[in-house]
């Protein structure tokens, strides 16, 4: 894969180029503010970006501001956020697009290099990659409420778990079912959303979309 990192504190930034470099990928450009960001994901279109939400030179959101409009330029361009802090107002603006390709992390919640690999490939696969405490601010209130009457309560809880990103092995893992029952259960998910006749991570991804704007709507 093709990377931009933007991350303004220098040890950071550069243990991430390094990491990422170590499972075979190629940094393109790493940056330490917003606007050469937002430049360095114009020109040169990654496969994904990894972008942390404060950048200089305010330290407030260039680096979520920068990605919005790389998306708005770039339809689909896949953005992983990194931050100590889950800012609401942004981060539903980033995923109201629709598009995927989308994720949202936390920085002391990122415990080992696998995991934080995982999640770069998931949004660069076009799918998301959301913590679950992401998820749970921007519902404004707590994952096991009701944002979609239609499903079950199993149902939910596989569509929460799909919103973090997690595989149906994954979620199976978490859940203690087969594999072969959490696709039952995501099948019965996308025919209950109306999300048919479309190719897998896509119907994953708007999924996962529904559920956020069920949660904004309650």
């Amino acid at each position: 894969m093709r990377i931009v990192v933007a991350e303004d504190l220098f040890l950071l930034r550069d243990g991430m180029v390094r990491l990422v470099e170590a499972f075979g990928h190629t940094v393109v450009a790493a940056v330490d503010d917003g606007p050469a960001a937002l430049a360095a994901l114009l020109e040169h279109r990654p496969d994904v970006a990894v972008v942390d939400v404060r950048l200089p030179p305010t330290f407030s959101d260039e680096g979520l501001q920068a990605a919005l409009a790389a998306r708005r330029a770039v339809p689909g361009l896949p953005v992983l956020i990194l931050s100590q802090h889950v800012e609401q107002l942004y981060a539903r603006e980033l995923l109201a697009d629709g598009h995927g390709g989308i994720g949202y992390q936390l920085k002391d919640r990122v415990l080992d290099a696998g995991q934080f690999m995982d999640a770069v490939q998931r949004v660069a696969d076009g799918g998301t990659a959301l913590d679950p405490t992401v998820v749970a601010k921007l519902l404004g209130r707590p994952l096991r409420a009701d944002p979609l009457g239609a499903l079950t309560e199993r149902e939910r809880s596989v569509l929460a778990l799909m919103a973090e990103g997690l595989s149906n092995a994954a979620i199976a893992a978490r859940l203690f079912l087969s594999e072969g029952s959490v696709g039952k259960y995501t099948t019965a998910i996308f025919g209950k959303l109306g999300l048919v006749g479309d190719e897998d991570t896509n119907r994953r991804v708007r999924a996962v979309l529904a559920y956020l704007d069920a949660g904004r709507a309650g």
